[in-house]
């Protein structure tokens, strides 16, 4: 049974960093696609990064680029995001899921397994 865990949400200032956690387990974590999406509300869910656990070539959507990073330890089964000069846009829901495809996308429906996500504040 495939188990997505999110922990490390909170609040930040802008301009300040936070790091998320995702624990997976009941799947081989070191060839599979995992991503982080976030929905804010009132918004639908957007894709943030992505990566192929295997060779571990990321994928970010426009906004992020250049502040946060997606990276796993394949030993541990986690995925992390380590979010950096955060701004109050950034506010949401931030989920990890895992993809049923070896291509890493941000395109929701292509993932088939979520974590109950944790909420990301960002105050100006």
């Amino acid at each position: 049974q495939v188990q997505l865990v999110e922990s490390g949400g909170g609040s930040a200032q802008a301009g300040g960093s936070l790091s998320l956690s995702c624990a997976g387990s009941g799947f081989t974590y070191s060839t599979t696609c995992m991503g982080w999406f976030r929905q804010a509300p009132g918004k639908e869910r957007e894709g943030v990064a992505a990566i192929y656990t295997g060779d571990g070539e990321p994928r970010y959507t426009d906004s992020v680029k250049g502040r946060f990073t997606i990276s796993q330890d394949n030993g541990g089964n986690t995925l992390y995001l380590q979010m950096n000069s955060l701004k109050p846009e950034d506010t949401a829901m931030y989920y990890c899921a895992k993809s049923a495809f070896f291509i890493p996308t941000l395109v929701s429906n292509e993932y088939l397994y979520w974590g109950q996500g944790t909420q990301v504040t960002v105050s100006s």
